[in-house]
């Protein structure tokens, strides 16, 4: 009984705790805003079964300076109205519905079946989209990327490309270097490498054929690459999954929707990078948050 209390404290004391982070995060973001005469962007972190990176999304999104809300899928579905006033919707990491049938073909089923138009208009619109991961493999397995045909509307009825199993047969749960592949894509740096965490089974990218590669490399889909410090492209585990032509995100012909394996999100704080003690330069913002605050920056400019 005695030990059953305690680890009730000690879970209500971690809540408490994590409210009044939330809270700081909050009022930083209210008073920036007020200081800088800044319009609120408006983003949502979209939640299901299974999905485990949403409280990380949220926080990026908060620092950027963004107003972001966790809400779970079925009440999109109920009121996609919702999404109106938003200019950055996120499919986060984990493994939704727990990756049966395969990793976010479920949840890639559910938008497909009731959200398509939603998420045309969404897009028609100007508005972002960002899948992270198992939200990459959502966005592709609905057809949303990477969209050659320029549709802007989530169709599985022609599948140029997919996301499957590693060429390791496991889990891949390590650090790699991106090189970015486009400047059409609003999330990106064109010119900085970034140094993020990878953590999936499947995440190689595939083709449906050897002309539709050729389309996706000439016509500027291809987000990021893996590369090494160098960057230079190279076996595993530099490339950690085998995907083809070394492709570590996608986006569409827009340059506003975007997917990718890695996590920006778990690089937001020094302290997150591996090697954090030994780093002498530490003033520039982790590599992570430029993702983040790319997006917010955008909105906030062009919406």
């Amino acid at each position: 009984m005695q030990r059953s209390r305690t680890l009730g404290k000690s879970r209500w004391r971690g809540n408490k705790k994590l409210k009044v982070k939330t809270q700081k995060v909050k009022l930083r973001i209210a008073l920036r805003a007020k200081e800088f005469n800044m319009e609120q962007v408006k983003a949502l972190v979209l939640r299901a079964a299974g999905v485990n990176c949403d409280f990380e999304t949220q926080y990026a999104l908060q620092s950027a300076g963004a107003i972001a809300e966790r809400v779970h899928i079925n009440r999109i579905i109920e009121n996609p109205s919702m999404l109106d006033d938003l200019g950055i919707l996120i499919f986060p990491g984990g493994f939704s519905y727990g990756d049966d049938v395969a990793a976010g073909k479920i949840l890639a089923n559910q938008v497909v079946h009731h959200l398509t138009e939603p998420l045309h208009r969404f897009v028609e619109q100007g508005k972002l989209i960002l899948g992270l991961c198992n939200g990459f493999q959502v966005l592709i397995k609905m057809g949303l990327l990477p969209d050659l045909d320029g549709k802007a509307r989530p169709d599985v009825s022609n599948m140029p490309a997919t996301l499957t199993d590693n060429d390791s047969g496991k889990y891949e749960d390590r650090w790699v270097y991106l090189q970015p592949g486009t400047s059409r894509c609003v999330f990106i740096d064109p010119n900085r490498r970034l140094y993020l965490p990878v953590a999936h089974g499947e995440g190689k990218v595939v083709t449906k054929d050897a002309g539709t590669l050729e389309r996706i490399k000439t016509g500027g889909y291809v987000a990021f690459r893996y590369v090494d410090e160098n960057g230079k492209p190279g076996p595993f585990p530099v490339n950690p999954n085998g995907s083809i032509d070394d492709i570590a995100g996608l986006t569409d012909s827009t340059g506003r929707v975007m997917g990718m394996m890695p996590h920006p999100e778990r690089f937001v704080r020094w302290t997150q990078h591996p090697h954090w003690t030994r780093l002498k330069q530490k003033e520039d913002i982790p590599d992570g948050m430029t993702i983040f605050n790319n997006a917010v920056n955008y909105v906030r400019t062009n919406l």
